[in-house]
């Protein structure tokens, strides 16, 4: 429905909308390319759909991936679909922006309302560079001394598993996993097998369904506040609600990224790559120049 309003808009707004609808373009021939590959198209089920925040006044769907500024886009979606309850989104806490039941889910309707939203509502979400937003990841979970539920939930198993002679004390905290032991364990076929990655290192094709699922506007973390605020306009409410501007002097770079994978053996590289692969041509994000593929 959105290329109807290319002609229309002022000029410097139809070369957004040019600009999205190229990302777009990129999605759907990844996903033709790709689905020669998989045999059976999946159907996706209520579970595929938790990832989706409804915000029924305004007729959208939001996608949130985790370390693509989902706390910031929950806090909008809160002030959205508030109804009044709140007008500055800073003003909510984090932690408030992460309770489940603050927000509605796509996974808790009936199948013909799914269906009706998602033939009806503007679909967005937010992606970022791939090894970038893992890095981010690792450096949240891992090397925080507060996430001490993922230490124990994941980093004494990644001990466990990845690190030769572990001490009795690394085995029970898991709170000093190493960049390395984290890349290992997610290329380890066994992880794969044995439960679904968590939401911070999913991949936006497994958390989003892009192939079973048109979005309408794919924003970046690279232009965040432009495609965030071009949405809010394409939403109706640009006027009253901007997205939040904010620089965070801790955020992970590209400087930063390249530096984690120095340590990363030219093998394990390309079989993480291999695991992101997706991601990377579906947004249309090169190969890192850091990388030694084998």
């Amino acid at each position: 429905p959105l290329d109807l309003l290319v002609p229309v808009l002022p000029l410097q707004l139809s070369n957004t909308a040019i600009l999205h609808q190229i990302r777009r373009d990129q999605v759907t021939d990844t996903c033709r390319a790709t689905s020669v590959s998989s045999r059976k198209r999946r159907v996706l089920t209520p579970n595929d759909l938790k990832h989706l925040v409804v915000d029924e006044d305004h007729e959208m769907i939001y996608c949130y991936v985790p370390k693509v500024a989902c706390t910031n886009w929950k806090r909008v979606m809160m002030v959205l679909t508030g109804r009044g309850k709140y007008s500055d989104p800073m003003e909510i806490p984090a932690n408030e922006a992460h309770v489940s039941s603050n927000l509605k889910t796509l996974n808790q309707y009936s199948i013909p309302e799914i269906n009706h939203r998602l033939k009806n509502y503007m679909k967005f979400l937010f992606v970022r560079e791939p090894f970038e937003r893992l890095v981010s990841a690792y450096r949240n979970k891992f090397t925080q001394k507060y996430n001490t539920s993922f230490h124990k939930r994941y980093g004494t198993k990644i001990v466990r598993r990845q690190r030769k002679n572990a001490t009795q004390e690394a085995l029970r905290k898991g709170d000093d996993v190493k960049f390395e032991e984290f890349v290992a364990y997610l290329i380890d076929p066994h992880t794969q097998r044995e439960e679904p990655f968590n939401e911070h290192w999913q991949t936006v094709y497994s958390l989003c369904h892009p192939c079973h699922i048109h979005y309408d506007l794919i924003g970046k973390y690279e232009t965040l506040e432009e495609d965030s605020n071009y949405i809010l306009q394409l939403a109706g409410v640009g006027n009253y609600l901007k997205f939040p501007t904010y620089a965070k002097s801790t955020r992970t770079t590209d400087e930063m990224t390249t530096e984690f994978f120095q340590n990363i053996s030219s093998e394990h590289q390309t079989q993480l790559y291999e695991v992101y692969k997706l991601d990377f041509l579906m947004f249309n994000y090169s190969v890192p120049s850091y990388l030694k593929l084998e």
